[in-house]
Parts: structure tokens; sequence; C-alpha cells
């Protein structure tokens, strides 16, 4: 059978054939001639060459078949591929749904605990405002403690000027030394509230830096989310970024976010409520304390009041007395006067009666004889001694009397003067001194 030339039309290799599918497969070359001719043997290397026609037939019969094979899966990788399209396109749909919805809720609780940091940082403004008003309160209260003090202080002093035996530790010096006792603890008092109320305002400031950094982070992250929440698939801005899927080691969980957020409210709570107890307790204390040291006051008043009434009492009688003492003193002095003018007259009767019995004792001899003339001189010569010597000794005794009652007058006079000095100190100095003590209103600061 002759052989002739086979155009081969080249087609398209599918993917899926291997090369080595296209290498034609030659034959194998019988090397052995003996059972050819010579004319055989001449034409054995044309035979050699060529493909038999069965490997033709068979080497159609598999193109066609790689041909249909192909085909066919073409089609069903199309199928799959729309398929795939299909279900890819709704899940992206999906996801980006989900997602929005997600980026949604997120915002709800950045706003959420934005506006709560918002809240506090407000409420941590108005009560460090508050408690800023009650230390300025709190100083001129402590201010105020300082004008009663001086006057406890000086009241005291002026005290010590009394003289003796006024120099008493009387009710009022006990008063008076509670009140300074009082206002000293008072003072102590009011310098720790102080102390406490500017530490509370340095811990709400704190609070507050801390609210306020937290809130300027979610307002970022708010405004972050805001743009995310606004992208869509017609965006002109979006771009992309191959490596932002992947996470810090240091971003923090939504547990963890919460917590923090729930931690820097609770904190910002906890120094808004002891800050409204510190107001509570210094209004408590200005309160108490103020009442305390009118109360002591007007004990101290009350103590001046019945003092100055006592020793104006004590001044009365004295007074009364040293009149007495003195119109005693003028009838003693009248009746010194009139014993020495007593004494005085019977001066001239003793004269008598001794130049008598003088003259009788001159008689001679026996007419020098004790008659009832010369017995009854000489009695009265005695009774005249003898009066004489009384009224001598009723005279030294009402001289002395005299010299007792001028003492007297004296240290009557004396006394009534130490009490005219007592009442100066408490009425005068003392009790003039206490018209300054501050109202109730300075001692509660509001002045």
């Amino acid at each position: 059978m002759p052989q002739t030339n086979m155009l081969v039309t080249q087609e398209p290799v599918p993917q899926s054939v291997k090369s080595s599918d296209l290498v034609p497969k030659v034959p194998e070359v019988e090397h052995n001639t003996e059972h050819y001719g010579s004319s055989e043997l001449a034409m054995a290397g044309f035979r050699s060459a060529k493909y038999l026609t069965e490997e033709w037939y068979q080497n159609n019969n598999i193109r066609c078949h790689q041909a249909f094979t192909d085909c066919d899966q073409s089609e069903c990788n199309r199928q799959e591929s729309k398929h795939l399209a299909a279900e890819t396109k709704a899940l992206s749909q999906r996801t980006q749904q989900d997602t929005n919805k997600k980026v949604g809720e997120r915002l709800q609780d950045v706003h959420f605990w934005k506006s709560e940091l918002q809240r506090e940082i407000e409420d941590l403004m108005a009560e460090t405002d508050l408690l800023i008003a009650q230390k300025l309160r709190l100083q001129r209260a402590l201010d105020a403690t300082e004008v009663p003090f001086s006057i406890s202080m000086d009241n005291l002093q002026c005290r010590e000027r009394r003289q003796p035996p006024d120099r008493v530790k009387d009710v009022v010096e006990m008063e008076l030394l509670k009140e300074a006792e009082l206002i000293r603890n008072v003072q102590e008092l009011l310098k720790r509230t102080l102390m406490q109320i500017v530490n509370q305002i340095r811990l709400n400031r704190d609070h507050k830096e801390f609210c306020e950094m937290d809130w300027s982070d979610k307002v970022d992250t708010y405004n972050i989310d805001v743009l995310c929440s606004g992208y869509n698939n017609e965006s002109t801005t979006v771009q992309f970024h191959p490596h932002s899927s992947k996470l810090d080691d240091s971003a923090s969980t939504p547990e963890m976010w919460g917590k923090y957020c729930q931690e820097n409210v609770c904190r910002a709570q906890r120094e808004k409520t002891a800050s409204v107890n510190l107001r509570l307790l210094i209004d408590n204390i200005l309160n108490d304390s103020s009442k305390d040291l009118c109360v002591q006051c007007d004990a101290v008043n009350l103590a001046f009041s019945r003092g100055c009434q006592e020793i104006e009492n004590a001044k009365n009688n004295l007074e009364h007395h040293l009149r007495k003492i003195l119109r005693e003193i003028t009838d003693q002095e009248n009746n010194i006067s009139s014993l020495k003018q007593a004494i005085k007259d019977k001066e001239a009767p003793l004269r008598v009666a001794e130049t008598r019995l003088y003259q009788r004792s001159q008689r001679p001899n026996v007419d020098l004889c004790r008659d009832n003339a010369q017995i009854r001189l000489a009695s009265e010569v005695e009774e005249l001694t003898m009066s004489i010597k009384a009224l001598k000794e009723k005279l030294m005794e009402s001289e002395h009397a005299l010299k007792n009652l001028e003492g007297t007058q004296m240290i009557l006079e004396k006394e009534i003067s130490i009490k005219n000095n007592s009442l100066f100190i408490d009425r005068q100095k003392c009790m003039t001194h206490r018209s300054r003590y501050p109202t109730i209103l300075r001692l509660t600061g509001y002045q």
C-alpha cells in the first residue's frame, strides 16, 4: 500500500494534556532482515520511519478524546467558576454586612463609654470647683478663728494684771482656758481637713486627667470608626493595605478594653463620691465647730458677767463698810477730842486740890491734923488722879481704835481700788474686747 504524506493540523494544547502525550511514539526498527529479500532490504529505511495505520487512527482517536475531555472539563470549570463567583459574592456581601453591623455596634459601645467619660469629666470638674469653694470657705473659717484665739489670750494676759487677792483662778479663767483649748483643737481639725481637701482636689484632677486621656482616645476611635462605617464598595478613597490584617501583639482584647473603661469610670465615681462625702464632712465640721465656739463664747461672757457682778457686789459691800469706818473714825476723833478735853478739865481741880493739900501741909504743930477736910482733899486728889488715869487709858484705847480704823480704812480703800481695777480689766478691757468676737457666719467661712 503506497504511503502518502499526511498533514497533521496542530491544535492548541490544553493545559491538562502533558507534553509527553504530544511526542509521537517511534516504532522499534527491526534489524533482523533474514525474512526480506533484496528489494525489501532496499526499502527498509523508508518503512522504519513511518507510523502504522493503526497508530494513525489511534492517535486521531486520542486527540479527539482529549479534545472532548478538555471541553467537558472546561465547561465544568466554567460552571464551577460561576457558582464560586456567586458564592463568594454572596459571602462577601454577607461578610461586609456583618462587618458593618459589628462596626456599628462598636460605634455604639465607643459612644456609650465616651459619653460616660465625658459625664464623669464634667462631674469631676464641677465637684472640684465645689471643693475649691469649700477649701476657700475652710480657709476663711480657719482665719476667722485667729480673732477669738487672740481675744482669749488677751483676756488671760489682761487678767494677769489683777492685783492680789483678786488674782484668783476663778470660773472666768477656767472658761477662758477652756475656750483657748477649744479654739486650738478647732484650728488643728480645720488644718487637717484642709490637707484632706487639698489631697482630694489633687486626686480629682488626676482622675479627671486620666478620664480626659481615655475620652480623647475614645473620640479618635469614634471618628475612625465613623470614617470606616462610611466606606463602601463605591468609595474612591479605599485602597489595598496588604499587611493591615496583622494585629499588634500589644493590642487589647474587648474584655480588657471594657474592663479598662469600666475601671476609669468607677475610679472617677469613687473620687466623686469621696469628694461629696468630704464636702458634707466639711459642712458638719464647720457647723459643729462654729456652734461649739459660740456656745463657749456665751459661757465665757456669762462667767464674765457673773464675775463682774460678784466683784461689784464685793466692792459695794466694801464701800458700805468704808463709809461706816469713816463715820466711826469721825466719831472716834470726836471722842478722843472729848477725852483730851476731859483730861484737861481735870487738871484744874487737881491743881486746886493739890494746892490746898500743899498749903494745908504748912499748918504748924498740932494744927497739922488729919481732919475731914484733909481727908476729903486727899480723896479728891486720889479721885482726880484715878479719873485722869482712866481717861488717859481710855484715850490710849480710843487712839488705838482710831489707828485700827484708819488701817482698816486704808485696807478697804485698797480693796476697793483692787476691785475697781478688776472691774476695769474684766468689764472695760476683756468684755469690750470680746465684743469683736466673730459671728457664726464668719466662723462657718461664709464671710
